[in-house]
């Protein structure tokens, strides 16, 4: 395959941009880059995929969700968290939640993902294990790990059966191409010391992601903190911080708790979008960065964001930051693309694989049309985050694969997808009614 007529956002160590170029994919590899005109005569007689003067870049990652909770969308609007979990989700999951209600959602999730662009997610929650068949059969990426609690679940029913099924789930998935297994502790304040140094023992063991849910709100990190200062603190107490630690929302955290961070080499995944909307505070990006540490992006889960859309991620990650700053040269458009792209390939240790437009590098890539009307003049590429919508996205290729072009989904049955979503929301309303 091949892809001509674009101007390709490399997101490479130098940001390279080429214009009227094009690449060439072969199996699920990228083999070339160049001139329009270069790769259509050293690559004749592939099939080709004209561009049409669009913006050909590296999928987008999304480094913290909770993708089956598309079904939850809307549920419990305006609330904090405490309530909005205790209240409403966590009934909710025990009621509603089981292997059916994970293949269904998960394959309407990764319509959603899939439609807006991104190619990769790292997902925390329950029967992983169907989520990873989904995902399988769909074609897109996924870092997968089943939700850790000391309380019973959907799932599992104590935390030894979690941590048993997380150990063979790794076991299946641990050479698949496009699922990669996590070990994923909920927080400090539902798992017990036990079982976050036992999950963080199981990561390094398989040279896992350790993902978990990390100060989101300020009465956590106090409750959590009281006796060493801080969740951080407290996870690095217990030996819980490393490289391979990917702390979600890092919300209510100190300056001492970014120099620790920022010597375990722990990653951050911001979720600004669901901070904003449940009201738990603004994570100190800048300054994170500033000292450091790696900070991706993710929408966390579609019922405390209300969607999968990581467009309008890097939309509200820049203006808050240049708002709350008080400067609107922090977290430039660059910056933004690299934390959506190769950034959070890094956070998920798939760098080498994954993240930007490189021969050598896996065919994961998105073409997004840039002939509507807010799109026009785009005097600079990178500024699509400010302009471009997720409905600009014209065609995803993931491992070399087309998931969907000119806007129709090929692995998925869309409208199949829409009707089961709506009945599922039907029986949720009507149960939950009763």
């Amino acid at each position: 395959m091949i892809i001509t007529n674009a101007t390709i956002l490399t997101m490479n160590a130098t940001d390279s941009v080429y214009e009227d170029s094009g690449l060439a994919i072969k199996n699920n590899i990228i083999v070339d880059i160049g001139s329009s005109e270069k790769i259509r005569q050293l690559h004749a007689g592939e099939d080709e995929i004209d561009a049409a003067g669009g913006i050909v870049m590296p999928g987008l990652i999304n480094t913290h969700t909770h993708a089956a909770m598309v079904y939850f969308r809307g549920l419990a609007d305006d609330l904090l968290l405490k309530p909005w979990l205790e209240d409403y989700i966590w009934p909710a999951e025990r009621k509603f939640v089981n292997k059916k209600f994970i293949s269904q959602a998960l394959i309407t999730a990764c319509a959603e993902m899939i439609k807006s662009g991104t190619t990769l997610f790292n997902d925390m929650y329950f029967f992983e294990a169907e989520a990873a068949e989904v995902l399988a059969e769909v074609g897109i990426r996924g870092v997968l790990g089943e939700v850790l609690f000391d309380l019973p679940g959907p799932n599992t029913k104590t935390p030894q059966e979690g941590l048993d099924y997380t150990k063979q789930f790794i076991r299946k998935w641990k050479d698949h191409d496009l699922i990669y297994p996590a070990v994923a502790p909920h927080s400090p304040y539902a798992c017990s010391a036990e079982l976050l140094q036992e999950s963080k023992s199981l990561a390094d063991q398989y040279g896992a992601v350790f993902h978990i849910h990390v100060a989101e709100t300020r009465s956590e990190n106090e409750m959590i903190g009281e006796k060493v200062g801080s969740e951080i603190a407290y996870l690095d107490e217990l030996g819980c911080l490393g490289s391979n630690v990917i702390a979600c929302h890092a919300v209510w955290i100190s300056n001492k708790d970014q120099e620790v961070l920022s010597e375990r080499g722990a990653k951050i995944a911001h979720c600004p979008v669901s901070n904003m909307k449940l009201a738990s505070g603004i994570a100190p990006v800048p300054d994170m960065i500033d000292r450091k540490i790696l900070v991706g992006l993710g929408t966390d889960g579609a019922s405390s964001n209300n969607s999968l859309n990581m467009f309008r991620t890097m939309d509200m990650t820049a203006k808050l930051h240049k708002l709350y700053k008080k400067d609107p040269a922090v977290l430039p458009a660059r910056k933004i693309l690299k934390m959506a792209t190769i950034e959070g390939a890094k956070i998920l240790g798939l760098e080498q694989e994954l993240g930007s437009l490189e021969t050598g590098k896996k065919a994961d890539m998105i073409i997004i049309d840039t002939s509507q009307p807010h799109l026009i003049p785009l005097f600079d590429p990178m500024s699509l985050i400010y302009t471009a919508k997720r409905s600009d996205v014209n065609t995803v290729i993931v491992d070399g694969k087309i998931l969907m072009q000119n806007r129709k989904l090929i692995t998925i049955d869309e409208n199949e997808t829409i009707q089961n979503a709506i009945r599922y929301g039907h029986y949720i309303k009507e149960e939950i009614g009763n």
